[in-house]
């Protein structure tokens, strides 16, 4: 069974997700999509089911057949100041808001969300396999925290951010024993699992 291309079949719809809720460094990172009613991009699918390469092309798609997409980060210290669910809603709502057109209704991948500037919006449970504006808002949260944290590497090569872009990792946390935290880790988050994280540097 194929994605479904709207839940409602009038009105602009836009499809948003998050990536890189459950990481222990860098920032959250959300999508919001915008397609035209006659949309059909083969292969497109929750990003969590693509290949690296597969995500990377989808990419290019996307942003060429959208009628609008947008991109949003919410960082690390404000993730520790206001908890990571909040965070999360944050960064959807300021990707809805570097949208080009408003939309009439919202998809939100999930069970929860918080209402932004009164738009009506829907809540589906692993959406992102369900419904293209938010399997393209997955693959584009996805991809761009990805180069992000890429980026962040060059910086701090022996936590291996490009390998495991942030996620809590064997090697990724043995790092964090070693090396203690960076900048760029969320100090709100268990980042060892036993008592030394107290003692890491930097906290």
């Amino acid at each position: 069974m194929g994605l479904k291309r709207f839940y409602h079949q009038v009105g602009i719809e836009a499809g948003c997700d998050e990536a890189g809720r459950g990481c222990l460094a860098g920032p959250v990172f959300a999508a919001a999509v915008i397609f035209p009613h006659e949309i059909d991009i083969p292969l497109l699918n929750d990003s969590k089911q693509l290949t690296n390469k597969q995500r990377y092309t989808l990419r290019d798609k996307i942003k060429e057949k959208s009628l609008s997409f947008a991109v949003a980060q919410v960082n690390n210290a404000e993730i520790d100041e206001i908890n990571i669910y909040k965070a999360s809603m944050l960064a959807m709502h300021r990707a809805i808001d570097k949208l080009s057109k408003t939309p009439a209704h919202l998809l939100i991948d999930g069970k929860l969300f918080i209402p932004h500037k009164k738009i009506p919006y829907t809540c589906v449970v692993k959406g992102d396999s369900k419904f293209y504006s938010i399997a393209a808002a997955s693959v584009l949260a996805k991809t761009y925290r990805d180069d992000y944290m890429v980026r962040l590497h060059e910086e701090y090569a022996y936590y291996q951010w490009n390998k495991n872009k942030g996620y809590p990792t064997k090697a990724h946390r043995e790092a964090i024993r070693e090396h203690g935290i960076s900048p760029y880790h969320r100090k709100s988050f268990r980042l060892l699992p036993d008592a030394t994280q107290m003692t890491l540097k930097g906290l």
